[in-house]
This record gives C-alpha cells, structure tokens and sequence, in this order.
C-alpha cells in the first residue's frame, strides 16, 4: 500500500524539539490550561498538587506510568509499554497530548471512587462560552442560514462547522495570552486551502436513504453548527441518518461528550429565535426515533490514528455513506500525524478508512497534504504560521 511507503518517507512530529509549534502546546498553552483548570473547580490541595506535578513532569521529567485503576487502564499499559521512563520530549506528538490529558483527568480525580469521579474539568469553561452574547448571535445567524434556499444553505452551512472548529477552548487560550482576536474570517478572506465540496454533496445526492457519520471535535460554539448541519442534512433528505460520535469521556480541552450535546440542544430549544426553537425541536425528535444516533467508542480518547481503528468501530463505519471528520486532531488521526510533504494527496493517505470521507479542518498544527504544487512555499512567504494559526482550512473529500 502506498501508505505504508509514505510513513517510511515522513517523520512523525515529536512532542519536545524547541521551537516547534507542540513545544509551544506543552511549554506555553498547557501551563494556561491547568491554571484555567484549578481555577473552574474547587479542587482539594492533593488534587491541584497532582496537577502541578503533572505539568512540571510533561515538561521536564520523565514519563510516569498511570497510578489509578480505571476501564482504560490495561489499554494505557499496552499503548506506553515502550514509553514508561522515557523524557516526554521523545514522544510523538499526538501520543504525548493525548496522555498528558488522561493524565489530568487522574489528577482531578475523575476515575476515582470519590467525589469527584466523573466531574468535566473543562465544564465550567465549555458551558460559559454557551452564555455568551456571541454564541446567541450565532445561534440566530445559524438560524437564518438553515432557512435559506437549500444548495445556499448547505453551503453556509458548511462553512461554518468548518470555521468553527476555531472555537478550540485550548486554541483560544494561547490566543488570549497573545492578545490575538479570534473571529470568522470575512468571505473573501476564508483562507480555504482545498475545496471539495462538490464531492461531499454529489455523494450524498446520487445516495439512497444515506446514513452519514459525522465524528465531532468540539462542544460549545463548534458543536453548535455541526449539528445545525446535520439538521439541515436530515430535514432536506440527504442523510436518511446521523450518526454522531463523540468522546466517551472529557478529552483534550473543550472536547465534546454526550453531556456537552445535550447543553447545545437545551440551548437551541430554549433560544428567543422561533426558527432556532424549531431546529432544537427537530434535533430532539431526531434523536428520539433514530435519525439522529450518538454513539461513543474508547478509541476516541486513544493516542492512535485511524489506521488502528477497532474491528467494532470498523465495522460501523464501513456502514456510513460519508464519514465526516471535524477538527485538526481527528484530521491528525486521520492521514497520520507526520510531517507529510504538502503535496502528498489526500486520497492516497485516506484509502485505508472503511467509508468514503470528508475533512473539516482549520489549521492549528504542522500537518498539511493535499495542496497544490508551490502553495505551501508561497504560504510560507506570506504567512510563516499559516499551519498552526487558525486562520487557513481544507475541505477534503475521498
């Protein structure tokens, strides 16, 4: 298989060479994050002690082995047999931050018998961005959007699950240290580095009762307009069904869980906007007869791409007409998180998924493929930081 050629030809991204963007994410946004951590909850001395450790341990120290008993517990003995005792810099990226936040989660107490066990530390955060002035002005705009003639609408629509994956809790922190403010780009300054669109609706189009799947990134203000999406899908007929994956347990920062939907569906039904209100109404009828399925897996909150998938979950997704990925770590986990020469096509990276598949990703790591010839050069020029600042995307279909 050509993939196997590409992994021997790209290096994978690894967790602690100085001046690399996932230094940064250790050294700079995680110490934000566990500030922002022990300040949402009131956490116990031992607790906000473990978390301190923690942070000087991924930054400095070696790599520990887990200290509580939990269900994922052998999968984590497995996944960092070769790991235990090593620096944190020598590990792989995507391996590194996934543990340093199953890590957190044993710090807080999460798996613990007490009470705390099961207590989202990125709740407090995750429900006051559903507060705000902004996301009810989404809420109307998204409102208005669903209402327009179809093929505008979809596309619209589109656009915003794409670019709200800016919405990443743990991109903005850095963001606001900065003093960067993030918005939505202006249409004519999307920054939509592939565009294959076109695809993804002429699937659905030439379909029989399609069921997508859709695996969600983000709560909050990303999950929002994903699910107004997939609304729209099932209220024009092109998906007779949803499927919506998400995290089995709190994951990375923001993260979003069958908790986290349920607040954006309270949130829809509950809104001053009647066509809001309606949309709300028809998600919570969806998920009532099983147009609209949430489902979970533990391999979502593994340190593993998507080569890996599990038998189980292989199987539920070779079922879907279109699988659609949101995010940059599910498109990490996706086409392998490598430092891939940005012409390496996406359909050749892809071809081992069990379904056809559609990308959705604002860029805020160093993976790019997929680019035309000289277009990550004349990024480069222009914009040194165009792969981790958010500020450029792909649609990508295979």
């Amino acid at each position: 298989m050509r993939q196997d050629r590409f992994m021997t030809d790209a290096p994978p991204i690894l967790a602690g060479i100085p001046g690399t963007f996932p230094h940064s994410v250790f050294h700079e946004r995680h110490p934000l994050l566990i500030e922002q951590v022990i300040a949402g909850r009131p956490y116990a001395p031992a607790q906000r002690a473990a978390l301190h450790r923690l942070l000087g341990e991924s930054t400095t120290g070696v790599i520990e082995h887990l200290d509580t008993a939990a269900p994922d517990l052998s999968h984590w003995l497995a996944w960092g047999r070769e790991m235990w005792g090593r620096p944190w810099s020598e590990a792989s990226f995507l391996w590194a931050e996934s543990y340093f936040y199953r890590r957190l989660l044993e710090a807080v107490g999460y798996f613990d018998d007490g009470v705390w066990r099961g207590v989202d530390p990125f709740a407090p955060k995750k429900y006051a961005e559903l507060r705000t002035p902004e996301t009810a002005a989404e809420v109307s705009a998204l409102a208005r959007v669903s209402g327009a003639p179809d093929h505008a609408a979809r596309q619209a629509l589109l656009a915003a699950a794409l670019w709200g994956n800016r919405a990443d809790l743990g991109f903005l922190l850095t963001a606001a240290r900065d003093g960067a403010e993030v918005t939505e780009p202006a249409p004519s300054e999307r920054g939509v580095l592939a565009d294959d669109s076109a695809a993804l609706w002429a699937a659905l189009e030439a379909a029989s009762d399609p069921a997508v799947a859709l695996i969600a990134d983000n709560a909050g203000r990303e999950l929002l307009p994903d699910l107004v999406l997939a609304d729209h899908l099932l209220d024009t007929g092109l998906a007779a069904q949803v499927v919506v994956y998400l995290k089995p347990q709190p994951y990375y920062v923001s993260d979003a869980t069958m908790g986290d939907l349920l607040a954006v569906l309270r949130l829809l039904c509950a809104a001053a906007d009647p066509q809001a209100r309606l949309i709300g109404e028809r998600l919570w009828a969806a998920l009532s007869d099983d147009r609209l399925v949430p489902r979970t897996h533990e391999f979502f909150c593994a340190p593993l791409t998507y080569h890996e998938l599990p038998g189980d979950l292989f199987v539920e997704l070779s079922g879907a007409e279109m699988t659609i990925l949101k995010g940059d770590l599910n498109y990490r986990r996706l086409v392998g998180d490598r430092y891939w020469p940005p012409t390496t096509p996406f359909g050749e990276l892809v071809g081992y998924f069990p379904s056809p598949v559609t990308a959705l990703r604002t860029l805020k790591c160093d993976v790019a493929v997929g680019l035309a010839e000289g277009r990550a050069e004349e990024l480069d020029a222009a914009d040194p930081n165009w792969r981790t600042s958010g500020d450029y995307a792909v649609i990508h279909c295979a």
